[in-house]
């Protein structure tokens, strides 16, 4: 599709809304803006600006559909699938400087923020208010509507849910420019589609979100970690659907094997609790007392050892829960700090078949001769696996990324997963989500796109 190239018009146009401060052209582009966090697609846009109201972006959106310019919403940059990359040019639209928390309100449970708010932001906000926000991605740097633009899901998505269950309102900048409120306080809502349940998860295809209400939960007051060792990964995921079995939900059922935790202890130059054995499991357990979470683990840790555990670590410490979750919350740039370049793979997959997903991606590795490293939600099926560059040249990365997506999507067909759990779509994964999904899904996607964006300026090129 063919679009207006920027010029000077729209420059002054941009800068009589922003002011020359916030507008930026050629150089003054800083690098990052060209790649989200992967870094594997780049493309710089012919102007970025910052906004810093619902008022501006209005404007900006609606001078941009009637003049046919494209648009790219761009928060913190952390995705990982060109979602926030320009890959059209036109006007990249930063709103990570919309960051104001808005209001508390402790009667509705309710917290109202900007969308440039970070998630560590709101989780500390809250917490000192005794309040409870669960979404827990790894990425703590994320801004809100980056979240909510993915639907992020996170560790804590086996208890509690994902993003689009604490989405209670949106308010949003369709492509035309039109303010839009969808959604608010209200707990239930029939009256017609589910517009805001549209808007979590599409990237930024559909429209820009520039306040969102979120729901709240009390804090829990306690809450303790099992570190779990086993002799393979297999014998620990394969313990996973027993656990969900017995009834018993833990906050969060992570996986993670020896070479990533030792990838993460030198990437953060301290020690990991155990390094003993190949595989661990890693679950978290709360609630409001100490003596309702043991009654809970203990049933979660014979059962654990029945299914072939070598022990079960309780961390029941702040130092040592400290020290675990850090390491998990840096295995990701700690994989990538051990390789030349990476793509990522984010499958979801029914829980009693991660078992046999995990052992399918291992022997992947020698029948594609490129490393293969993973961890992720066992909990969810939500697995994370990371293909490695190393000394591969342009040309034989390509081709080898292209085989082993091949293998891993199709695999995920085979046993009723899908391409994302968390992550999206955005640019890297859509000729996978069309081999997933079929034409009748696609259609459906497109005409979707049609009705909010006819004129396909919205972060064009991604998703559908």
């Amino acid at each position: 599709m063919a679009y207006k190239k920027i010029d000077k018009k729209d420059i002054d146009f941009l800068i009589s809304i922003c002011g020359k401060d916030r507008v930026f052209i050629g150089d003054k582009i800083n690098e990052d803006f060209s790649h989200d966090e992967l870094g594997g697609i780049h493309k710089y846009p012919e102007v970025l600006v910052e906004v810093l109201s619902t008022e501006e972006v209005s404007k900006i959106m609606k001078y941009a559909y009637e003049n046919h310019i494209p648009v790219t919403p761009r928060g913190q940059g952390t995705g990982l699938v060109g979602a926030s990359v320009a890959i059209h040019g036109g006007i990249m639209m930063n709103l990570s400087k919309m960051n104001q928390i808005l209001e508390l309100d402790e009667e509705n449970l309710t917290l109202t923020v900007e969308p440039g708010v970070l998630l560590m932001e709101i989780s500390k906000f809250v917490e000192d208010h005794d309040l409870f926000y669960p979404p827990d991605p790894g990425e703590k740097s994320a801004t809100i509507a980056g979240n909510i633009n993915t639907n992020a899901g996170g560790m804590r998505a086996v208890k509690y849910g994902v993003t689009r269950d604490y989405v209670r309102g949106l308010e949003v900048v369709l492509p035309n420019g039109q303010v839009m409120e969808i959604g608010g306080k209200i707990v239930k809502n029939s009256s017609g589609y589910s517009l805001k349940d549209l808007i979590v998860g599409s990237e930024g295809t559909l429209a820009i979100v520039t306040k969102a209400i979120l729901k709240l939960l009390p804090l829990p007051k306690k809450a303790i970690s099992l570190l779990i060792p086993f002799k393979n990964l297999e014998t620990a995921i394969e313990t996973v659907p027993k656990i969900i079995k017995a009834k018993v939900i833990p906050t969060a059922i992570e996986y993670m094997v020896r070479d990533v935790i030792l990838a993460s202890e030198e990437f953060l130059g301290m020690k990991f609790p155990d390094r003993s054995a190949d595989a661990y499991l890693l679950l978290t357990f709360d609630g409001n007392s100490t003596e309702e979470i043991e009654k809970v683990y203990e049933d979660v840790a014979h059962i654990c050892l029945e299914a072939g555990a070598l022990d079960v670590l309780i961390s029941n410490t702040q130092e040592r829960q400290e020290s675990i979750w850090k390491a998990r919350g840096a295995f990701l740039e700690a994989i990538k700090a051990s390789t030349t370049e990476m793509d990522e793979c984010d499958v979801v997959v029914p829980r009693n078949r991660i078992a046999e997903f995990v052992k399918f991606s291992d022997e992947l590795q020698r029948k594609c001769n490129v490393r293969i490293k993973s961890f992720g939600h066992a909990g969810d099926g939500n697995l994370h696996l990371y293909i490695l560059r190393d000394e591969l040249d342009e040309k034989a990365w390509k081709k080898k990324l292209e085989e082993v997506f091949e293998y891993m999507y199709e695999k995920a067909r085979e046993l009723g997963g899908k391409v994302s759990g968390e992550h999206g779509i955005g640019y890297a994964k859509k000729p996978y989500l069309m081999e997933s999904e079929g034409n009748l899904t696609m259609n459906l996607f497109k005409n979707i796109k049609l009705a909010f964006d006819p004129k396909n300026i919205l972060n064009p090129g991604k998703v559908c």
